[in-house]
This record gives structure tokens, sequence and C-alpha cells, in this order.
């Protein structure tokens, strides 16, 4: 698309007009994104943006605080991801209960201190990382890391 003195002078026109840049776009037979561009590098005064409600442009109510961190209820008991075989051959992880670890991600792979074993389903209340001590160099402690690190033998054998 060429930009000409008639089309510019048609934009100023409509931009002044208070038209939308998507109807601006429709009228010119151009994108919204081209009206804008050339809206900028001509120093068209800027929109109000579409987004803000009207309230808030003018001050009177300021926005509402939000919450700082999930605020979610541990469950009594978060199911465990399993193997395919069943919750029988899964060997037990801990018998005290740890500390559960409420954050949504799990840790940095730089902190090698506590298990990152997910427990329950990301983004329900419960949901957790394991944080049992973790074994050295890996990312589980020593339960998980045996159903995470299946030796190719190990697989063959439950196969047959």
């Amino acid at each position: 698309m060429e930009w000409n003195e008639t089309i510019i002078t048609e934009l100023r026109s409509l931009w002044s007009e208070g038209l939308s840049t998507a109807e601006i776009g429709r009228r010119l037979g151009i994108s919204k994104n081209a009206v804008v561009g050339k809206a900028h590098r001509l120093d068209l005064s800027p929109r109000p943006s579409p987004i803000r409600r009207s309230d808030r442009a003018t001050g009177s109510t300021p926005p509402a605080p939000r919450a700082t961190g999930p605020t979610l209820a541990p469950l009594p008991s978060a199911p465990s991801l399993t193997p395919a075989a069943g919750p029988a051959s899964m060997p037990a992880a801990k018998a005290t209960p740890a500390r559960r670890l409420t954050a949504v991600a799990p840790a940095p792979v730089t902190r090698v201190s506590a298990c990152c074993w997910p427990m329950g389903e990301p983004g329900k209340p419960g949901f957790h990382f394991c944080d049992a001590a973790a074994v050295h160099g890996k990312p589980y402690c020593a339960a998980h890391a045996q159903l995470a690190y299946v030796k190719i033998r190990d697989r063959r054998e439950d196969a047959a």
C-alpha cells in the first residue's frame, strides 16, 4: 500500500471525526494496524484506550487492590501421579507428611533440595509439589525418582 496525499487527508478527516481505527481502515480499504501506524507517524492526537473504562479515565474511582498470591486451601489428601500398572505397584513415598509447596510451577533447576514431583492436578485447589528431600543431582525424592527413572531392562521384565 502506498500512502498518497488524498488518503492521508481522508485519514486525518476520519480521525478528527472520532471514528475507530477499525472503521477508518474499512473505509480506506486498509488494515486497522496500518491506520494506527500512520496516525502515530503523522503525530495525530492519541485516542483513549478502548480497554480502559470511562470511570477509570476520569480518575473518579481508583482500581481495586489485587490479591498478591494464591489463597488455595490444601486438600486432606491430594491424588498423586500413578504409573499405568496402578496404585498397588507404586512404592510408598514417605510415611510422614511433608510440607506442601503452593507454587504453580516447580522450582528452578538450580534448586535441588526439595522434590519437584507434582501432586494433584495443576490449576486445581490443593495442587502442590512433594517437597521431600531430593536425591543429590535429581529433582525428585528417592520414592519419586524410582517412578521417574525406570531402566529399560525393568520395563521389558514388566511387559513379560
